[in-house]
């Protein structure tokens, strides 16, 4: 966790694998990519993210080998103790503000200074800006297709998010075909 007992990027990952391993036992293989699944369709693609190892969760005692495969990925992996307590803690770890807040906060301050470009500038940006939110709904509504938890509380907050991304990429585009009209 970060200094101030937040969890990390890197800690979300952890959050993930072992969570997944407390809904049953799982393949090598199979909880890499639910993993991978999870966090590149929320988060997109990142290095940062990726960088929890499962390996590092069963030198640390948090998931152990039940049966070892024809290779690695093989592997029947289930969760320990250790790691049941592991998750308790991720779970109940307090969030600092999203990444997202960032993103915000980069978009605001285009979105201010924006009238010192030129107006093809502008709406280049726009443009783009849309497009940052239409490779976002794809992902999110790929995960939400995708979820085994259709009746839990993870598809009711991707539901709340793809709404939201809905309205922003309606804005956006409507920025753009505003700034193309002059």
């Amino acid at each position: 966790m970060l200094d101030d007992l937040t969890l990390s990027p890197k800690e979300a990952v952890r959050l993930a694998a072992l969570g997944l391993l407390a809904e049953g036992e799982r393949s090598y293989a199979e909880l890499a990519g639910g993993v991978r699944h999870f966090t590149t369709r929320y988060w997109g693609p990142t290095l940062d993210v990726m960088g929890s190892s499962i390996e590092l969760l069963r030198f640390e005692g948090l998931v152990e080998a039940v049966a070892e495969g024809k290779s690695k990925a093989d592997m029947r992996l289930r969760l320990t103790d250790k790691g049941r307590a592991a998750l308790a803690a991720l779970v109940e770890a307090p969030i600092r503000a999203p990444e997202r807040d960032f993103t915000k906060l980069a978009v605001a301050l285009k979105l201010r200074f924006m009238p010192f470009l030129s107006r093809a500038a502008q709406r280049e940006q726009a443009e783009a800006l849309a497009e940052l939110r239409e490779a976002e709904l794809a992902r999110l509504r790929d995960l939400r297709n995708g979820s085994h938890d259709q009746d839990g509380f993870l598809p009711r907050w991707l539901d709340h998010d793809i709404a939201q991304i809905e309205r922003d990429l309606a804005w956006f585009e409507a920025l753009a075909e505003e700034l193309a009209g002059d």
